[in-house]
């Protein structure tokens, strides 16, 4: 891990806490505590099945974690399963022996994730009463397999995911729309099959929302057409959208098109999401790690969210009150938070939610001594970019400065990236294999 702070204390500990935040969410240990095999027994969390009368166990999935749980899920089942498919972005492949693994493009889907949905959804196709489908779920996934409904193509919903993500709409309602625009997402993949499924779920949302991690493939949709509808009109988009999409919305509101499975669906019956980690997780392994490292220590909260640069201002708002005032938390210390702020795209540049939220927050902690404000995402990757976030500290303004860049102006254009590319205040750390939203911390020492 590489981490952009010049004081050695400081950075010390910020790699220990990342570290400790990582390991907790760790999507192979976690798999390994959850699925194991006793007897004739095979447990995943407090559910247990009968191994006599399965058949066949076929696992497919997709996420930024899924390759490290396919993984993780061979080495407790081995010859037990009989194949499997699981689609991960590019770069977060893992080595495995029956469980195939596709790379596939995110948060923008193309053409490998097209394939590999289809292959995952005829796979699942084939399968019986008599079988066992286990699903491993992660962040990521649905814009990884996405699979349009007849009539809108994969151009078409790139489009559309593309409009959606810069308007600043929460993942929730990002979401709702794409449900409605699959035949995957939204309980579909679970009603295309006989199987029983088990679903295995290391979540990158907060509150858990079982329908919103990945689109819900597995999980009842509590949202209809018309919330689908009313999200593109709240956030502008409805007449930007691609004609076949604005048309299959309309259809569905007029109840030309099914809607996705509902909550009470029987289907839901044979149906167990079990959920295997989250932010909170992540959070509580940093603060138990700061406290062991002498620092005073306070979880804001795991459910963060609304514009980064907003949240920038409260963290810069509670490093001024830390160095006048001491409250409300003394020196040495370390604030935590985890969550998915949003970024409202307003021009060109190149950066991440965890990016621009550590440059927003240069601006609000310029001047003080000894504090340190970064943003990190747990997948690694920021945005569509190769770093995990950005760190600051009171004279990242003064730096900045001596380089001739303009804070203010690489904020108005969202282009946090090469900003602190040029400062070396990036946290680079490569794929990590685990994705359960991003931390926010505030130290100081």
């Amino acid at each position: 891990m590489r981490i952009g702070v010049r004081q050695p204390r400081a950075k010390a500990l910020l790699a220990r806490l990342f570290q400790a935040g990582l390991q907790a969410v760790d999507p192979y240990e976690a798999v390994r505590r959850q699925v194991r095999i006793r007897r004739d027994q095979l447990i995943i969390g407090s559910h247990h099945y009968s191994l006599a009368p399965i058949q066949r166990i076929v696992v497919v999935g997709a996420g930024k974690a899924s390759g490290r749980m396919a993984q993780a899920l061979e080495h407790q089942l081995g010859a037990r399963i009989d194949t499997g498919l699981v689609v991960v972005k590019y770069g977060h492949g893992a080595p495995t022996h029956t469980i195939r693994i596709v790379e596939a493009g995110h948060p923008i889907p193309d053409t490998a994730g097209l394939e590999g949905g289809r292959m995952i959804m005829e796979m699942v196709q084939t399968l019986t009463s008599a079988d066992l489908l286990i699903v491993l779920l992660s962040g990521g996934a649905s814009s990884l397999i996405p699979a349009p409904v007849a009539g809108i193509t994969l151009k078409d919903k790139q489009q559309t995911t593309k409009l959606l993500l810069r308007s600043g709409a929460t993942i929730q309602e990002i979401n709702a729309v794409r449900k409605h625009l699959s035949s995957i997402k939204g309980g579909q993949l679970a009603a295309a099959t006989s199987a029983r499924v088990a679903s295995v779920i290391l979540s990158d949302v907060i509150g858990n929302d079982l329908g919103t991690i990945g689109s819900g493939p597995t999980a009842p949709d509590a949202t209809r057409f018309q919330d689908a509808w009313d999200i593109v009109e709240r956030y502008g988009v409805s007449r930007k959208i691609p004609l076949s999409v604005r048309r299959h919305l309309e259809s569905g509101l007029k109840q030309g098109v099914p809607e996705t499975p509902k909550p009470r669906a029987k289907l839901f019956r044979r149906v167990e999401n079990i959920l295997i980690g989250d932010n909170r997780a992540a959070v509580d392994a940093v603060a138990e790690t700061a406290q062991r490292q002498g620092l005073h220590t306070l979880v804001l909260a795991t459910t963060l969210t609304g514009e980064a640069r907003e949240l920038a201002k409260f963290f810069g708002a509670m490093a001024r009150e830390i160095a006048a005032e001491g409250r409300p938390i003394r020196r040495p210390c370390c604030v935590i938070a985890g969550g998915e702020p949003t970024v409202t795209i307003r021009g060109e540049g190149k950066g991440g939610r965890a990016q621009e939220f550590a440059l927003a927050a240069a601006a609000e902690v310029a001047g003080l001594p000894e504090v340190w404000v970064a943003g990190f995402a747990t997948d690694g990757t920021d945005g569509p970019t190769s770093v995990a976030g950005a760190v600051v500290d009171g004279r990242t303004v003064v730096r900045a400065q001596r380089k001739k860049l303009n804070l203010a102006k690489a904020l108005q254009a969202n282009d946090a990236h090469p900003f602190f590319e040029a400062l070396h205040g990036h946290i680079v750390t490569g794929p990590t294999g685990t994705n359960v939203n991003d931390l926010y911390l505030l130290l100081a020492l």
